[in-house]
């Protein structure tokens, strides 16, 4: 389901609360890899695939805010974004994310 408006594309991601606290899941929208985290309650949503080579970041160790590449162990705060080891040197891109009518909503635009 997808909603616009405003120069927003949202849509549902997943039912609110079905993702645990300290979890990771990948979930693919059309074209889309995204990784969704559940960081102290809060849902945050980045690219799923490692801006240092390819590979599944919702595959990855998730500790806290931080989530360790699979493939090489670099790192990203999956609440910004920001890669923060090498051999990662670019950040993900993070996307809006919203909670209402029982569902996890992110904005695709």
């Amino acid at each position: 389901m997808t909603e616009e408006q405003d120069g927003t594309a949202w849509a549902v991601l997943m039912p609110a609360g079905e993702l645990p606290e300290g979890a990771v899941r990948g979930i693919d929208i059309g074209d889309l890899q995204l990784a969704a985290f559940n960081v102290a309650g809060a849902i945050h949503v980045t690219d799923n695939v490692c801006t240092h080579a390819y590979a599944l970041l919702s595959e990855g160790f998730l500790e806290d805010n931080v989530i360790e590449c699979p493939l090489h162990g670099g790192q990203f705060d999956v609440v910004t974004g920001k890669a923060l080891c090498d051999p990662a040197e670019c950040d993900l891109k993070v996307y809006p994310v919203r909670v209402e009518g029982g569902q996890v909503w992110v904005d695709l635009s």
